[in-house]
This record gives structure tokens, sequence and C-alpha cells, in this order.
């Protein structure tokens, strides 16, 4: 059975004094309403009510919902105005003066959460875009101590690696380059003052790391080799060098609308982000803030809130930032048949093997 309140303790464990915010953002101008955002609405108020009953027994203060107008785009920059329960309020200064906030959007705003976590040390955010009342029985309903110790089993495997070897079940196969980097774990656990990682995903559960995108003089990234890609019906093939996209590969209209993106801006081709879902509880239904927990993904676009090089001012305009994850769970019309973790040393740790984890 789904307790919410023991779901935000045993998450966030708020403590005496502190500011906790719900926010939500809303459709406007040519931003269309849908019903799965209504209802995600009317989910962030239970779960403002549950925190604000929280509070009154803990001692700590929940602010009035805080609303905003969306973006349009994932991790796209915050608009400057937002309401407090129909009060205009500055947005950013509103959200940091917060020690916790829950964002339940329709729109990613992990990224710019970040950037908040990054100047206030007494901050931490969960970013919940697409969350729907229905992950309470599944994805939110998790084992998180299991989840925990599997995020934490991947990230001591990619601790020092050079490559993550990928073959997916079409046989194509693409190495990410993790030299110079740090594995996260975004593993459900967001108390005050947690070192590392201040901001997580709800619902839970991956191991991430951004691929070296060669920002070092001399020393070019590694990221190589071709991902599969089946929309609508149509494979597109992603031919990737240097940690970019380099060439769309494909016959039909998800080719030529991927073909453009890129071309549009071509800071989108970076790839951004390859992880590992371990929620054994989370279903694919489409939705990629469920999907990407049930197993390995990869992003292209932005990478900064996640520890890579790549943000805003790298894109053509604020307009065209994009982080977009593409999931290979079972359910998924392409999965993945092997991953392993290369080490300069030559020793192999396989993470998938047969299509299924060995963790």
């Amino acid at each position: 059975m789904f307790n919410l309140e023991k779901l935000l303790i045993d998450v966030f464990d708020p403590q005496p004094d502190e500011v906790v915010t719900v926010a939500v953002d809303l459709p406007h101008d040519g931003i269309s309403e849908n019903s799965e955002w209504r209802e995600r609405r009317q989910m962030a108020e239970e779960w403002r009510e549950a925190m604000a009953r929280l509070g009154h027994e803990r001692g700590f203060t929940v602010n009035p919902m805080l609303s905003f107008a969306a973006t349009g785009a994932n991790n796209a920059d915050l608009p400057a105005i937002g309401w407090l329960e129909g009060a205009e309020v500055e947005l950013t200064p509103t959200l940091l003066a917060s020690t916790l906030v829950i964002a339940m959007t329709e729109f990613s705003a992990t990224a710019p959460l970040s950037i908040m976590a990054e100047k206030k040390e007494d901050f931490r955010a969960a970013s919940m875009p697409g969350v729907l009342k229905r992950m309470e029985k599944s994805a939110l309903a998790a084992n998180y101590a299991e989840v925990a110790r599997r995020c934490q089993e991947i990230a001591e495997a990619m601790r020092g690696a050079a490559l993550c070897d990928v073959e997916f079940s079409t046989g194509h196969r693409c190495w990410f380059d993790l030299r110079h980097r740090v594995a996260e774990v975004d593993d459900g656990f967001l108390p005050r003052f947690k070192e590392g990682d201040r901001i997580i995903n709800l619902p839970s559960g991956e191991t991430f790391v951004v691929p070296y995108e060669g920002e070092l003089e001399d020393d070019p990234s590694w990221t190589a080799g071709v991902i599969p890609v089946v929309e609508e019906g149509q494979t597109v093939l992603f031919h990737v060098s240097a940690n970019r996209v380099q060439l769309v590969e494909g016959d039909g209209s998800v080719a030529d609308s991927y073909a453009e993106l890129f071309a549009d801006d071509p800071t989108r081709a970076n790839i951004a982000e390859v992880a590992f879902g371990v929620n054994d509880s989370a279903v694919v239904t489409g939705n990629v803030l469920e999907d990407e927990k049930a197993g390995f993904h990869w992003a292209f676009g932005r990478s900064d809130h996640l520890g890579g090089v790549t943000g805003v001012v790298a894109f053509r305009s604020p307009d065209t930032v994009v982080h977009q994850d593409i999931v290979y769970a079972e359910g998924n019309p392409v999965q993945v048949r092997r991953a392993a973790i290369l080490h300069p040393d030559g020793r192999v740790v396989e993470i998938i093997k047969n299509g299924e984890y060995l963790v």
C-alpha cells in the first residue's frame, strides 16, 4: 500500500525550520492543456497538503502552491515571474528562499533547479516532470533501499572507467567515453544538506553520467558508434563520433524530424547522458520520467545540470535548448543486449548480459 507521508519522510526527512515549496507549471498561449497535466496539478495539491500536515507535526513551513508559465521545453530556463496563491512573485528568488522544492511540472525544470542548488547550499529539489497519479502504485512505491543498493553498485563499477560499451538488440553498438567524469546516483534519497547532487528525479532509480564531451585541449572524446532509435514504427540510426550525432540515417518522417532538429541547433547533437535505470517497480508506458527508471537510456543536448559542460549559452538561443532522453527498457521497441564497463587496466564489469541486469 502506498503511503504518501511515509514516502515524503523517507525521501526528504524534512527538518524543523525548513521552508518547503511545491511548484507546478501552467499552460498558456500555444502550449495546450491536457488531462494528465490537469491531474498532475491536482496531485501536486495533494502532496502539498500532505507536506503541510507533516510541517505541522515537525515544525517546518510549507508555502502556498507556486505556479509559473510553462517553458514549453524540457530543461529550458524558467520565466522571471511566478504566482504564489495568485500573488505575483519573482520566481527564482522565491524558489531560492526555500530549502526544499518539489517541482511537479509538464516540462522538466531539472537543469534550472540544478543551477540554483549550486548557488545555495541549503537547497534541494525533486524534479518530477510528467509524473502521474498512477505512479503511486508503481515506481513511487518501490523498495528504495534496494534501488539505492543497485544504483551504488553500478556507480562503483563506473569509478575510474574508460568506456561504457553498449550493444543494442538491433546489433548496433556504441562506446560512451567515461573518462574525466564521475557517475552520480539518483536513488530516491534527498535529506537536508545531502552530499553530492542535491537534485533528484522522483520517481527515482538510476545511475547516470555525462560522457566526456572533449572539452580538454588535445584530448578528443572517444564516444562513437551507431545508436538505433525506433519511433512510429520507423528505424533511425544516429551515427556518433567525438560525442556528437554526426549523421541521422533513415527514410521517413522521423529521420527527417531528427535531422531538422540537429540542423536547427547543432548543440542539440551533443551526447549529454548515459544511464542505467534500476527501479524494478517502474513500468514502461511512454512516460519518460518513469520509463528511464526501468532500464538503460541516453540523452542528447544540454549536460551542465548533470555534470557536463554544455549549458544554455552553447545553444543558438534559450528557445532551442533541449535535453531529451531515449529509453531502451523492456517494453521499448529497441533494448540493450549487453552493456559493460571497460577499465584502463583491462577489467570488464558487465551490467547487462543477454538483456538482463547482473546487479
